[in-house]
């Protein structure tokens, strides 16, 4: 009945494959004279989603989590993952090569000060660590008398006899009905920034950033429609942009030479020659290494900085506003088409996983205007709902059995990029399990409700979200929430919603409010909308305040609700969140979704 275009439910992963591939690589480091070498999950661009050719750990280890980080000593090799995956990767790796650790309890570097031993040379290609990354690297390899040594040619690349070749698909223009902003007036805010800098130069590598800066995309990685290049951008005179010319056609070519030089990437180690004696702007947390170090080379000074396209990036125009609730009435439409499906057809007991994932990516594809899905759905039920990030495949599918089904999901429009997770009850749920899914939507209100003076930071209001569940003695080990792009990356920097978010929250920027609750082997909670900071007129107020705007539009599931945990003023923003889906998403859908809509929405 349905399938899904955009997602494979395959399993990539083979654990049986660690040991022989862990052999050869030791064997080819023998041949370089090195005692080890340091392997991140990226690629130059410091991606989320990585081209196939760039997926190293994935094709070494089985690990195919979007964080992973991997040591290979002679007599032993660790595989560093965060708290997202650490169930993950005890079932994807073999344990008898690859020693999982959890990220959070013992970081690469402290695990290298303790296993590195003195005169020992530890190999690492310097295009996949970022210039910070491999500095803390390089401290804790000499802390250990050791010494991190840069490889001109990856050694996995050298034993990957099948790799996939580099990504070479059409960069298409994006187009300013959509981007809200030309090209010339992107690079004039740009330079703007350069000059309150004092910086001669921009090198960017982040391949999201040259798509928002130049009004591009592409479909050089899943999901997320970017081209892969490189640019300079100078304080003065014309940009350069870096980009494989099999990828461009005559129209977008003359596009991109109205604003800007183009040039071959393998042109870029000179350009960065040719920038001897200026003041070059490097994010040092995500440029590589490699091109860092032939600025300096080259005699450039590097001006240590956040990338301030990341900044002009997170406020979005008014454009990219109403085209985020645009794609988000969409979205919402198709979505609730597939609860109300969904609410149907569970029951029978006869729907699984994959099959709820091709229902909804189907339902979204209806619309006519799906380019993609943002990410690979999470549909989880049962205990794989437990795994935040857990990934169906035709192995791991299960049944949609009594209890909660967990579903993530996103969609990529021109106009917008979404992300949604609904929690729904089958049959029937727990008193326990009810408890825990009130807290998280006590916390999921918390966020949504927050009003705050300019300058606070997503980090100063993360508690909001854990409370409920912090005064049970419980909490969860992501983020509240993750900046979005506008038809880029749904996990967009640097605003976010976490203990580590400190850039301070701007009307414009989108964000996802996400608290959830996990109990391994058993279940899994999380409740997801997308919100946009807008500025709120408090009378009196001595300050510029700031709140949300909630974006996504679908029921949260009632049946799993303890009135009695939630307030008076919880229940009327849930009453009040329900009537605004019941009125704008009522006269979107079908009859029988209407009439769906009408009795899931009524008031607690």
């Amino acid at each position: 009945m349905f399938e899904a275009k955009f997602q494979s439910f395959d399993e990539t992963s083979d654990p049986s494959q660690g040991a022989p591939r862990l052999a050869a690589l030791r064997a080819r480091l023998a041949t370089l004279t090195l005692d080890g070498f340091l392997l991140p999950r990226a690629d130059e661009h410091q991606n989320e989603y990585l081209p196939p050719s760039a997926e190293r750990v994935a094709w070494l280890t089985g690990f195919t989590g979007s964080y992973g980080f991997v040591v290979v000593l002679a007599d032993r090799a660790a595989l560093f993952v965060d708290g997202r995956y650490t169930v993950q990767a005890r079932t994807q790796v073999d344990a008898s090569c690859f020693t999982p650790v959890n990220v959070g309890d013992t970081p690469p570097t402290e695990w290298l000060k303790r296993n590195l031993k003195a005169g020992a040379r530890v190999g690492y290609d310097p295009m996949l660590h970022t210039l910070e990354g491999i500095e803390r690297l390089e401290k804790a390899a000499d802390h250990a008398g050791a010494a991190l040594v840069a490889v001109e040619t990856n050694p996995v690349d050298a034993i990957w006899s099948d790799r996939p070749a580099p990504p070479l698909t059409p960069v298409v223009p994006h187009d300013p009905a959509f981007a809200g902003e030309t090209v010339d007036s992107k690079l004039g805010r740009i330079v703007d920034e350069l000059a309150r800098a004092r910086a001669d130069a921009l090198l960017v590598t982040d391949a999201h950033a040259l798509a928002w800066a130049f009004n591009i995309r592409g479909s050089d990685v899943a999901h997320t429609p970017l081209p892969l290049g490189f640019a300079i951008i100078p304080a003065e005179g014309r940009a350069t942009v870096f980009l494989d010319g099999r990828k461009l056609s005559n129209a977008v070519r003359a596009d991109l030479e109205a604003n800007a030089e183009l040039a071959e990437p393998a042109a870029l180690d000179a350009a960065l020659g040719r920038l001897s004696g200026k003041t070059v702007r490097v994010d040092a947390s995500g440029v590589a290494a490699a091109f860092a170090r032939r600025l300096e080379a080259g005699g450039a000074r590097l001006q240590r900085g956040a990338d301030p396209i990341a900044k002009l990036k997170a406020v979005k125009n008014p454009v990219e506003i109403d085209g985020a609730r645009a794609a988000h009435l969409r979205d919402g439409a198709a979505l609730c088409r597939f609860l109300a499906w969904l609410d149907a057809e569970a029951p029978k007991g006869t729907l699984d996983e994959i099959g709820s994932a091709e229902a909804l990516e189907s339902f979204r594809r209806e619309t006519g205007l799906l380019r993609d899905v943002s990410f690979p759905s999470i549909s989880a039920a049962g205990q794989n709902a437990a795994l935040p990030h857990y990934r169906v495949t035709r192995a791991s599918n299960a049944r949609l059995t009594p209890g909660y089904f967990l579903i993530d999901s996103g969609a990529q429009y021109e106009d917008g990029t979404t992300d949604v997770t609904r929690t729904v009850v089958i049959g029937q749920a727990s008193d326990e399990m009810k408890d825990r899914f009130t807290r998280v939507l006590k916390g999921h209100i918390a966020i949504s409700t927050a009003v705050f003076p300019k300058g606070v930071s997503g980090a100063q209001i993360d508690a909001y979200a854990r409370r409920p569940l912090w005064e049970a003695g419980l909490d969860f080990d992501h983020g509240v929430g993750h900046g979005v792009g506008s038809y880029l990356s749904v996990h967009e920097g640097p605003q976010r919603i976490s203990k580590l978010g400190t850039t301070p929250l701007e009307p414009g920027m989108i964000l996802s409010n996400e608290p959830g609750y996990y109990k391994e082997g058993h279940y899994g909670i999380r409740t997801e909308t997308l919100v946009l900071v807008e500025r709120r007129r408090i009378p009196g107020a001595e300050r510029e305040m700031y709140g949300f705007e909630t974006l996504t539009l679908a029921p949260i599931d009632r049946r799993a609700i303890v009135s009695e945990l939630l307030t008076a003023e919880e229940r009327a923003w849930l009453d009040a969140y329900h009537a605004r889906v019941l009125a704008e998403i009522g006269r979107l859908v079908d009859p029988a979704t209407a009439a769906w809509l009408e009795a899931t929405c009524a008031p607690l």
